[in-house]
Protein backbone atom coordinates (compact mmCIF):
# COMPACT_ATOMS: atom_id res chain seq x y z
CA UNK A 1 0.00 0.00 0.00
CA UNK A 2 1.51 3.14 -1.11
CA UNK A 3 0.88 6.07 2.13
CA UNK A 4 0.34 9.22 0.24
CA UNK A 5 2.55 12.63 0.95
CA UNK A 6 1.54 15.66 1.08
CA UNK A 7 3.16 18.51 -1.09
CA UNK A 8 5.39 20.23 1.88
CA UNK A 9 6.66 16.38 2.27
CA UNK A 10 7.76 15.73 -1.01
CA UNK A 11 8.84 19.34 -0.66
CA UNK A 12 10.97 18.29 2.22
CA UNK A 13 11.87 14.71 0.85
CA UNK A 14 13.71 16.98 -1.85
CA UNK A 15 15.41 19.37 0.57
CA UNK A 16 17.08 16.59 2.83
CA UNK A 17 18.17 14.57 -0.28
CA UNK A 18 20.71 16.67 -1.01
CA UNK A 19 22.39 16.15 2.18
CA UNK A 20 25.48 18.93 1.39
CA UNK A 21 22.94 21.41 0.48
CA UNK A 22 20.79 20.37 3.07
CA UNK A 23 23.00 20.68 5.91
CA UNK A 24 24.42 24.08 4.85
CA UNK A 25 20.76 25.45 4.61
CA UNK A 26 19.43 24.84 8.04
CA UNK A 27 20.25 28.18 9.83
CA UNK A 28 17.91 29.87 7.07
CA UNK A 29 15.29 27.23 7.80
CA UNK A 30 11.81 28.19 9.46
CA UNK A 31 11.69 26.50 13.48
CA UNK A 32 8.36 24.75 12.71
CA UNK A 33 9.94 22.67 9.78
CA UNK A 34 12.40 20.96 11.85
CA UNK A 35 9.83 18.20 12.80
CA UNK A 36 8.89 18.04 8.84
CA UNK A 37 12.67 17.81 8.08
CA UNK A 38 13.25 14.85 11.11
CA UNK A 39 10.84 13.05 9.53
CA UNK A 40 11.95 13.27 6.03
CA UNK A 41 15.42 12.75 6.71
CA UNK A 42 14.14 9.49 8.78
CA UNK A 43 12.26 8.27 5.42
CA UNK A 44 15.51 8.39 3.74
CA UNK A 45 18.33 8.03 6.14
CA UNK A 46 19.69 10.52 5.56
CA UNK A 47 22.15 10.32 8.70
CA UNK A 48 23.86 13.48 8.45
CA UNK A 49 21.41 15.79 8.15
CA UNK A 50 19.31 13.86 10.82
CA UNK A 51 22.70 14.76 13.02
CA UNK A 52 22.68 18.32 12.23
CA UNK A 53 18.70 18.93 12.86
CA UNK A 54 19.11 17.29 16.31
CA UNK A 55 21.94 19.54 17.06
CA UNK A 56 20.03 22.44 16.01
CA UNK A 57 17.12 21.64 17.49
CA UNK A 58 15.14 25.32 17.88
CA UNK A 59 12.09 23.86 20.18
CA UNK A 60 11.72 22.94 23.73
CA UNK A 61 11.10 19.20 22.80
CA UNK A 62 11.49 16.11 21.02
CA UNK A 63 9.74 13.38 21.04
CA UNK A 64 10.54 10.17 18.55
CA UNK A 65 7.07 8.70 19.00
CA UNK A 66 5.42 12.11 17.69
CA UNK A 67 7.41 13.04 15.26
CA UNK A 68 7.94 9.51 13.79
CA UNK A 69 4.93 8.58 14.12
CA UNK A 70 1.67 9.29 11.68
CA UNK A 71 0.89 13.23 10.37
CA UNK A 72 -0.93 15.27 7.74
CA UNK A 73 1.88 15.20 5.66
CA UNK A 74 2.61 11.94 5.93
CA UNK A 75 0.49 8.99 7.60
CA UNK A 76 2.90 6.11 7.66
CA UNK A 77 3.92 5.41 11.44
CA UNK A 78 8.33 5.54 11.01
CA UNK A 79 8.40 4.92 14.91
CA UNK A 80 9.13 0.84 14.20
CA UNK A 81 12.14 1.63 12.21
CA UNK A 82 15.13 1.14 14.56
CA UNK A 83 17.35 2.34 11.79
CA UNK A 84 21.19 2.19 12.97
CA UNK A 85 22.00 4.81 10.74
CA UNK A 86 19.04 6.98 11.94
CA UNK A 87 19.25 6.45 15.72
CA UNK A 88 22.67 7.03 15.92
CA UNK A 89 23.51 10.40 13.93
CA UNK A 90 20.09 11.40 16.19
CA UNK A 91 21.48 10.47 19.79
CA UNK A 92 25.51 11.57 18.42
CA UNK A 93 23.39 15.17 17.75
CA UNK A 94 22.04 14.95 20.85
CA UNK A 95 25.49 15.04 22.02
CA UNK A 96 26.40 17.86 20.27
CA UNK A 97 23.71 19.92 20.61
CA UNK A 98 25.09 20.59 24.45
CA UNK A 99 28.64 21.13 23.02
CA UNK A 100 27.38 23.71 20.12
CA UNK A 101 29.14 26.79 20.69
CA UNK A 102 25.96 28.63 19.74
CA UNK A 103 24.63 30.87 23.21
CA UNK A 104 22.63 29.37 25.53
CA UNK A 105 19.34 31.74 25.11
CA UNK A 106 19.18 29.60 21.27
CA UNK A 107 18.66 26.53 23.03
CA UNK A 108 15.58 25.71 23.90
CA UNK A 109 15.28 21.88 24.34
CA UNK A 110 14.41 20.46 27.47
CA UNK A 111 13.07 17.44 27.18
CA UNK A 112 13.86 14.49 25.08
CA UNK A 113 11.56 11.15 24.88
CA UNK A 114 13.39 8.22 23.42
CA UNK A 115 10.18 5.78 24.63
CA UNK A 116 8.30 6.10 21.39
CA UNK A 117 10.58 3.70 19.52
CA UNK A 118 9.16 0.07 18.60
CA UNK A 119 11.29 -2.78 18.11
CA UNK A 120 10.19 -4.71 15.90
CA UNK A 121 11.06 -8.10 13.67
CA UNK A 122 10.83 -7.23 10.21
CA UNK A 123 12.92 -3.69 9.15
CA UNK A 124 12.60 -1.95 5.95
CA UNK A 125 15.46 0.79 6.66
CA UNK A 126 17.87 0.29 3.34
CA UNK A 127 20.60 -0.44 6.08
CA UNK A 128 19.19 -3.35 7.57
CA UNK A 129 20.96 -2.91 10.40
CA UNK A 130 18.92 -2.06 13.73
CA UNK A 131 19.82 -0.56 16.59
CA UNK A 132 17.76 -2.35 19.73
CA UNK A 133 16.86 -1.38 23.42
CA UNK A 134 19.89 -2.58 24.84
CA UNK A 135 21.98 -0.95 21.84
CA UNK A 136 20.21 2.65 22.71
CA UNK A 137 20.85 2.25 26.25
CA UNK A 138 24.09 1.12 25.94
CA UNK A 139 25.21 4.21 23.57
CA UNK A 140 23.41 7.19 25.91
CA UNK A 141 24.97 6.10 28.48
CA UNK A 142 28.29 5.87 26.43
CA UNK A 143 27.63 9.64 25.09
CA UNK A 144 26.88 11.07 28.56
CA UNK A 145 30.16 9.72 30.09
CA UNK A 146 31.92 10.71 27.11
CA UNK A 147 30.56 14.47 27.52
CA UNK A 148 31.60 14.63 31.11
CA UNK A 149 34.94 13.89 30.55
CA UNK A 150 35.14 16.64 27.28
CA UNK A 151 33.35 19.09 29.51
CA UNK A 152 35.99 18.75 31.96
CA UNK A 153 38.98 18.73 29.83
CA UNK A 154 38.05 21.19 27.39
CA UNK A 155 37.99 25.15 27.10
CA UNK A 156 33.65 25.52 26.88
CA UNK A 157 31.87 27.99 26.74
CA UNK A 158 30.31 28.57 30.26
CA UNK A 159 26.80 28.44 29.19
CA UNK A 160 27.15 24.55 28.04
CA UNK A 161 27.26 23.70 31.54
CA UNK A 162 23.94 25.31 32.15
CA UNK A 163 22.50 23.09 29.79
CA UNK A 164 20.32 20.53 31.12
CA UNK A 165 17.75 17.96 28.88
CA UNK A 166 15.90 15.30 30.50
CA UNK A 167 15.67 12.55 28.66
CA UNK A 168 13.23 9.99 28.82
CA UNK A 169 14.31 6.23 27.47
CA UNK A 170 13.24 2.74 28.39
CA UNK A 171 16.56 0.94 29.79
CA UNK A 172 17.59 -2.46 29.28
CA UNK A 173 20.55 -3.21 31.34
CA UNK A 174 22.65 -6.91 31.06
CA UNK A 175 25.91 -8.20 33.02
CA UNK A 176 27.61 -6.33 29.54
CA UNK A 177 26.16 -3.26 29.78
CA UNK A 178 25.73 -3.10 33.47
CA UNK A 179 28.92 -0.61 34.55
CA UNK A 180 28.51 1.92 31.61
CA UNK A 181 24.68 2.80 32.81
CA UNK A 182 25.54 2.77 36.56
CA UNK A 183 28.50 5.52 35.85
CA UNK A 184 26.20 7.29 33.71
CA UNK A 185 23.36 7.22 36.23
CA UNK A 186 26.08 7.94 39.43
CA UNK A 187 26.83 11.13 37.11
CA UNK A 188 22.69 12.04 36.18
CA UNK A 189 23.16 15.46 38.09
CA UNK A 190 26.35 17.09 37.13
CA UNK A 191 25.98 16.12 33.13
CA UNK A 192 24.04 18.06 31.08
CA UNK A 193 21.89 14.73 29.55
CA UNK A 194 20.15 13.54 32.58
CA UNK A 195 18.56 10.04 31.99
CA UNK A 196 15.28 9.77 32.85
CA UNK A 197 14.42 6.01 33.04
CA UNK A 198 10.43 5.57 32.02
CA UNK A 199 11.34 1.43 31.90
CA UNK A 200 13.45 -0.85 33.25
CA UNK A 201 14.37 -4.33 31.93
CA UNK A 202 16.98 -6.14 33.28
CA UNK A 203 18.76 -9.90 32.27
CA UNK A 204 21.67 -11.31 32.91
CA UNK A 205 22.14 -9.56 36.34
CA UNK A 206 23.11 -10.64 40.10
CA UNK A 207 20.57 -9.56 42.38
CA UNK A 208 23.16 -7.64 44.54
CA UNK A 209 23.70 -5.97 41.26
CA UNK A 210 19.85 -5.28 40.20
CA UNK A 211 19.23 -3.94 43.52
CA UNK A 212 21.68 -1.28 43.11
CA UNK A 213 21.02 -0.18 39.98
CA UNK A 214 17.20 0.03 40.08
CA UNK A 215 17.80 2.47 43.17
CA UNK A 216 19.78 4.88 40.74
CA UNK A 217 16.86 4.72 38.27
CA UNK A 218 14.76 7.11 40.52
CA UNK A 219 12.00 4.44 40.57
CA UNK A 220 9.65 7.46 41.36
CA UNK A 221 9.42 7.75 38.06
CA UNK A 222 9.36 4.13 37.01
CA UNK A 223 6.12 2.99 34.90
CA UNK A 224 7.64 -0.46 33.67
CA UNK A 225 9.37 -2.77 35.28
CA UNK A 226 10.55 -6.10 33.68
CA UNK A 227 12.67 -8.88 35.36
CA UNK A 228 13.07 -11.04 32.86
CA UNK A 229 16.27 -13.79 32.12
CA UNK A 230 18.31 -15.08 34.83
CA UNK A 231 17.97 -13.12 37.57
CA UNK A 232 17.46 -14.98 40.87
CA UNK A 233 14.91 -12.98 41.91
CA UNK A 234 12.61 -14.95 44.60
CA UNK A 235 9.54 -14.53 46.49
CA UNK A 236 11.76 -12.98 49.71
CA UNK A 237 13.98 -10.87 47.46
CA UNK A 238 10.53 -9.42 45.81
CA UNK A 239 9.07 -8.54 48.96
CA UNK A 240 12.72 -6.82 50.20
CA UNK A 241 12.12 -4.87 47.00
CA UNK A 242 9.09 -3.70 47.82
CA UNK A 243 9.77 -2.91 51.66
CA UNK A 244 13.04 -0.68 50.26
CA UNK A 245 11.69 1.03 47.16
CA UNK A 246 8.47 2.68 46.53
CA UNK A 247 7.05 2.67 42.70
CA UNK A 248 3.72 5.37 42.59
CA UNK A 249 3.58 5.32 38.74
CA UNK A 250 4.29 1.61 38.31
CA UNK A 251 1.99 0.36 35.74
CA UNK A 252 3.34 -2.86 34.41
CA UNK A 253 5.18 -5.52 36.40
CA UNK A 254 6.89 -8.55 34.97
CA UNK A 255 8.32 -10.92 36.85
CA UNK A 256 11.19 -13.98 36.09
CA UNK A 257 10.49 -17.34 36.35
CA UNK A 258 9.89 -19.34 38.95
CA UNK A 259 9.61 -16.31 41.49
CA UNK A 260 6.78 -18.09 43.82
CA UNK A 261 6.58 -21.61 44.19
CA UNK A 262 3.73 -22.63 46.85
CA UNK A 263 4.99 -26.07 46.96
CA UNK A 264 7.51 -25.50 49.20
CA UNK A 265 5.58 -22.94 51.31
CA UNK A 266 5.88 -22.82 54.92
CA UNK A 267 3.61 -20.53 57.34
CA UNK A 268 6.10 -17.48 57.19
CA UNK A 269 5.97 -17.73 53.23
CA UNK A 270 2.10 -17.35 53.44
CA UNK A 271 2.89 -14.32 54.86
CA UNK A 272 5.49 -13.20 52.30
CA UNK A 273 3.08 -13.59 49.76
CA UNK A 274 0.37 -11.61 52.05
CA UNK A 275 2.71 -9.04 52.45
CA UNK A 276 3.84 -9.20 48.24
CA UNK A 277 0.31 -8.56 47.35
CA UNK A 278 -0.49 -5.02 50.26
CA UNK A 279 2.59 -3.73 48.72
CA UNK A 280 0.94 -4.37 45.30
CA UNK A 281 -1.72 -2.77 46.32
CA UNK A 282 -0.16 0.68 47.01
CA UNK A 283 0.99 1.04 43.55
CA UNK A 284 -2.44 2.37 42.49
CA UNK A 285 -1.15 2.79 38.86
CA UNK A 286 -0.75 -1.30 38.13
CA UNK A 287 -2.62 -2.29 35.38
CA UNK A 288 -0.57 -5.10 34.05
CA UNK A 289 0.97 -8.05 35.77
CA UNK A 290 3.06 -10.87 34.06
CA UNK A 291 4.70 -14.13 36.81
CA UNK A 292 4.97 -16.71 33.97
CA UNK A 293 6.01 -20.46 35.10
CA UNK A 294 5.55 -19.78 38.50
CA UNK A 295 3.83 -22.21 40.72
CA UNK A 296 1.30 -20.17 42.59
CA UNK A 297 -1.73 -22.88 42.86
CA UNK A 298 -4.48 -21.95 44.89
CA UNK A 299 -3.14 -18.58 46.44
CA UNK A 300 -3.79 -16.26 43.11
CA UNK A 301 -6.81 -14.97 45.01
CA UNK A 302 -4.35 -14.14 47.96
CA UNK A 303 -1.87 -12.16 45.88
CA UNK A 304 -4.56 -10.24 43.65
CA UNK A 305 -7.59 -9.91 45.69
CA UNK A 306 -5.88 -6.52 47.76
CA UNK A 307 -5.40 -4.84 44.06
CA UNK A 308 -7.12 -1.85 44.05
CA UNK A 309 -6.92 -0.97 40.72
CA UNK A 310 -8.28 -3.42 38.53
CA UNK A 311 -5.71 -5.28 36.22
CA UNK A 312 -5.63 -5.05 32.01
CA UNK A 313 -3.17 -7.41 30.91
CA UNK A 314 -2.18 -10.89 33.14
CA UNK A 315 0.16 -13.49 32.02
CA UNK A 316 -0.28 -16.43 34.40
CA UNK A 317 1.09 -19.05 31.96
CA UNK A 318 2.34 -22.27 33.12
CA UNK A 319 1.62 -21.53 36.53
CA UNK A 320 -0.35 -24.58 37.70
CA UNK A 321 -3.83 -22.97 38.77
CA UNK A 322 -6.21 -25.02 40.05
CA UNK A 323 -10.20 -24.28 39.25
CA UNK A 324 -10.30 -22.35 43.00
CA UNK A 325 -7.66 -19.84 40.92
CA UNK A 326 -9.72 -19.90 37.97
CA UNK A 327 -13.06 -18.98 39.83
CA UNK A 328 -11.71 -16.33 41.67
CA UNK A 329 -10.31 -14.77 38.48
CA UNK A 330 -13.48 -15.05 36.73
CA UNK A 331 -15.73 -13.30 39.47
CA UNK A 332 -13.12 -10.73 40.49
CA UNK A 333 -13.49 -7.29 39.16
CA UNK A 334 -10.29 -7.79 36.96
CA UNK A 335 -12.27 -9.91 34.79
CA UNK A 336 -14.18 -7.11 33.12
CA UNK A 337 -11.45 -4.95 32.15
CA UNK A 338 -9.12 -7.74 30.75
CA UNK A 339 -7.72 -6.57 27.51
CA UNK A 340 -4.86 -9.28 27.18
CA UNK A 341 -5.03 -12.86 29.44
CA UNK A 342 -2.11 -15.50 28.70
CA UNK A 343 -3.36 -18.55 30.68
CA UNK A 344 -1.01 -20.87 28.51
CA UNK A 345 0.19 -24.29 29.82
CA UNK A 346 -3.46 -25.17 31.87
CA UNK A 347 -5.29 -27.71 30.70
CA UNK A 348 -8.12 -25.75 30.60
CA UNK A 349 -10.62 -28.54 29.00
CA UNK A 350 -10.06 -30.96 31.65
CA UNK A 351 -9.52 -28.50 34.94
CA UNK A 352 -11.91 -25.51 34.10
CA UNK A 353 -13.75 -25.12 30.91
CA UNK A 354 -17.14 -23.82 32.23
CA UNK A 355 -15.08 -21.54 34.67
CA UNK A 356 -13.22 -20.47 31.82
CA UNK A 357 -16.04 -19.33 29.69
CA UNK A 358 -17.54 -17.89 32.61
CA UNK A 359 -13.85 -15.87 32.17
CA UNK A 360 -14.01 -15.36 28.62
CA UNK A 361 -17.56 -13.46 28.91
CA UNK A 362 -16.94 -11.19 31.29
CA UNK A 363 -13.82 -9.59 29.41
CA UNK A 364 -15.24 -10.09 26.61
CA UNK A 365 -15.90 -6.29 25.59
CA UNK A 366 -12.40 -5.53 26.04
CA UNK A 367 -10.03 -8.45 24.94
CA UNK A 368 -7.46 -7.71 22.54
CA UNK A 369 -4.92 -10.66 23.16
CA UNK A 370 -5.61 -13.98 24.08
CA UNK A 371 -2.61 -16.42 24.20
CA UNK A 372 -3.39 -20.25 25.47
CA UNK A 373 -0.80 -21.90 24.20
CA UNK A 374 -0.37 -26.08 25.19
CA UNK A 375 -3.88 -26.14 26.72
CA UNK A 376 -5.08 -29.27 25.86
CA UNK A 377 -8.11 -27.79 23.46
CA UNK A 378 -9.07 -30.82 20.73
CA UNK A 379 -11.68 -30.94 17.90
CA UNK A 380 -14.23 -31.91 20.43
CA UNK A 381 -14.07 -28.19 21.60
CA UNK A 382 -13.85 -26.45 18.68
CA UNK A 383 -17.56 -25.33 18.80
CA UNK A 384 -17.42 -24.49 22.31
CA UNK A 385 -14.32 -21.81 21.25
CA UNK A 386 -16.06 -20.35 18.49
CA UNK A 387 -19.36 -19.82 20.93
CA UNK A 388 -17.08 -18.17 23.70
CA UNK A 389 -14.72 -16.80 21.17
CA UNK A 390 -17.79 -14.35 19.29
CA UNK A 391 -18.47 -12.25 21.38
CA UNK A 392 -14.95 -10.80 21.70
CA UNK A 393 -15.22 -8.27 18.70
CA UNK A 394 -12.24 -6.21 19.99
CA UNK A 395 -9.82 -9.35 19.72
CA UNK A 396 -6.62 -8.23 17.49
CA UNK A 397 -4.65 -11.35 18.39
CA UNK A 398 -5.01 -14.81 19.45
CA UNK A 399 -2.19 -17.25 19.76
CA UNK A 400 -2.83 -21.32 20.37
CA UNK A 401 0.33 -22.95 19.23
CA UNK A 402 0.87 -26.64 20.74
CA UNK A 403 -2.97 -27.44 20.81
CA UNK A 404 -3.65 -31.04 19.52
CA UNK A 405 -6.10 -29.64 16.86
CA UNK A 406 -6.75 -31.37 13.12
CA UNK A 407 -6.21 -29.81 9.91
CA UNK A 408 -10.17 -29.57 9.53
CA UNK A 409 -10.46 -28.18 13.22
CA UNK A 410 -8.76 -25.32 11.93
CA UNK A 411 -10.14 -24.39 8.72
CA UNK A 412 -13.20 -24.86 10.68
CA UNK A 413 -11.70 -22.33 13.74
CA UNK A 414 -10.37 -20.04 10.95
CA UNK A 415 -13.83 -19.54 9.06
CA UNK A 416 -14.91 -18.27 11.96
CA UNK A 417 -11.50 -15.96 12.90
CA UNK A 418 -12.15 -14.32 9.89
CA UNK A 419 -15.31 -12.53 11.42
CA UNK A 420 -13.80 -10.95 14.31
CA UNK A 421 -12.99 -7.37 12.40
CA UNK A 422 -10.29 -6.22 14.72
CA UNK A 423 -7.96 -9.82 14.54
CA UNK A 424 -4.43 -8.91 12.83
CA UNK A 425 -2.67 -11.88 14.23
CA UNK A 426 -2.87 -15.45 14.48
CA UNK A 427 -0.21 -18.00 15.61
CA UNK A 428 -1.87 -21.69 14.77
CA UNK A 429 -0.70 -25.43 15.94
CA UNK A 430 1.20 -27.24 13.84
CA UNK A 431 -2.10 -29.36 12.92
CA UNK A 432 -2.34 -32.84 14.77
CA UNK A 433 -2.29 -34.88 11.28
CA UNK A 434 0.87 -33.18 9.86
CA UNK A 435 3.09 -35.55 13.41
CA UNK A 436 3.15 -39.17 13.55
CA UNK A 437 0.43 -41.05 14.84
CA UNK A 438 0.76 -41.62 18.78
CA UNK A 439 2.26 -37.97 19.27
CA UNK A 440 1.78 -37.01 22.89
CA UNK A 441 1.00 -33.62 23.79
CA UNK A 442 2.42 -31.07 25.32
CA UNK A 443 5.02 -31.69 22.77
CA UNK A 444 8.44 -32.12 23.97
CA UNK A 445 11.62 -29.85 22.11
CA UNK A 446 13.19 -32.88 20.16
CA UNK A 447 9.78 -34.12 18.79
CA UNK A 448 7.94 -30.45 17.78
CA UNK A 449 9.84 -30.29 14.55
CA UNK A 450 9.76 -34.26 13.51
CA UNK A 451 6.19 -33.14 11.07
CA UNK A 452 5.40 -33.50 7.94
CA UNK A 453 7.25 -30.09 6.73
CA UNK A 454 4.84 -30.75 3.36
CA UNK A 455 1.81 -31.42 4.53
CA UNK A 456 1.98 -28.59 7.08
CA UNK A 457 2.68 -26.06 4.00
CA UNK A 458 -0.37 -27.22 2.33
CA UNK A 459 -2.69 -26.80 4.85
CA UNK A 460 -1.08 -23.61 6.03
CA UNK A 461 -1.77 -22.30 2.38
CA UNK A 462 -5.48 -23.71 2.76
CA UNK A 463 -5.77 -21.43 6.09
CA UNK A 464 -4.15 -18.44 4.35
CA UNK A 465 -6.49 -18.99 1.39
CA UNK A 466 -9.78 -18.87 3.83
CA UNK A 467 -8.30 -15.29 5.05
CA UNK A 468 -8.02 -14.42 1.33
CA UNK A 469 -11.21 -15.33 0.00
CA UNK A 470 -12.90 -13.50 3.31
CA UNK A 471 -10.39 -10.72 2.42
CA UNK A 472 -8.88 -10.85 5.32
CA UNK A 473 -5.37 -10.31 4.05
CA UNK A 474 -4.79 -7.86 6.97
CA UNK A 475 -4.39 -11.17 9.26
CA UNK A 476 -1.00 -12.67 9.47
CA UNK A 477 -1.26 -16.20 10.50
CA UNK A 478 1.92 -17.86 11.61
CA UNK A 479 3.70 -21.20 13.25
CA UNK A 480 6.56 -19.79 15.29
CA UNK A 481 7.48 -23.16 17.07
CA UNK A 482 9.85 -21.49 19.51
CA UNK A 483 7.87 -19.04 20.24
CA UNK A 484 6.87 -15.50 19.49
CA UNK A 485 9.37 -12.82 18.32
CA UNK A 486 11.34 -10.99 21.55
CA UNK A 487 12.98 -8.45 20.29
CA UNK A 488 14.94 -8.22 23.51
CA UNK A 489 15.99 -11.74 23.72
CA UNK A 490 16.96 -11.59 19.48
CA UNK A 491 18.93 -8.79 20.51
CA UNK A 492 21.33 -10.06 23.60
CA UNK A 493 20.49 -13.91 22.79
CA UNK A 494 24.59 -14.01 22.55
CA UNK A 495 24.66 -12.83 25.96
CA UNK A 496 21.77 -15.44 27.67
CA UNK A 497 23.30 -18.23 25.40
CA UNK A 498 26.91 -17.96 27.01
CA UNK A 499 25.25 -16.99 30.61
CA UNK A 500 23.36 -20.38 30.26
CA UNK A 501 26.07 -22.33 28.88
CA UNK A 502 28.38 -20.95 32.02
CA UNK A 503 25.52 -21.69 34.54
CA UNK A 504 25.47 -25.53 33.06
CA UNK A 505 29.30 -25.50 33.53
CA UNK A 506 29.11 -24.46 36.98
CA UNK A 507 26.35 -26.84 37.61
CA UNK A 508 28.95 -29.82 36.13
CA UNK A 509 31.70 -29.14 38.09
CA UNK A 510 29.30 -29.00 41.60
CA UNK A 511 28.26 -32.35 40.97
CA UNK A 512 31.55 -34.06 40.02
CA UNK A 513 33.17 -32.50 43.05
CA UNK A 514 30.06 -33.58 45.22
CA UNK A 515 30.83 -37.21 43.45
CA UNK A 516 34.15 -37.28 43.88
CA UNK A 517 33.45 -36.30 47.61
CA UNK A 518 31.21 -39.49 47.99
CA UNK A 519 33.56 -41.71 46.01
Amino acid sequence: RTTMKSLRFISAEAFVSNAEFARKSLGAVAHDLFPLLFKASYLLEQGEVIHDLVENWPLFDFNMGKLLGATLDYEEDLSHRTCSVCLESCLTGLRDHVLNQSSPYMKKLKVVDLTGIKDVEVQFCKCKKTMGRWARTQLLSKLCSDLLVYLQQAQCNPGTFEVSINVLIDLFVTERNYELVVQALLKKCSCPLKICCVAFRSDNLTLQKFFYIIKLTDPSLLRKLEIVHNVHLEMEHLEMLFNRIHFPLLMSLTLPARTFNVRRFTAMDEQTLTNIGKKMSEMTQLTELSMPFSILTGRIQKLLSPLKTPLKMLDVSNCSLNHADMAFLANSFHANHLEALDLSGHDIPELYLSTFFKLLSHCSSVLRSLTLEDCNIQDTHVNMLILGLSPCQKLQEFKFIGNPLSSQALKHLFTFLCELPMLKNVEFPVPRDCYPVGITYPIDDASVCRFDHQKYERVAEELNLILFQANRDDVKASTPLFGSYDAAVQETNNELEAYLIKSFKETLEKFTSSFNKMS
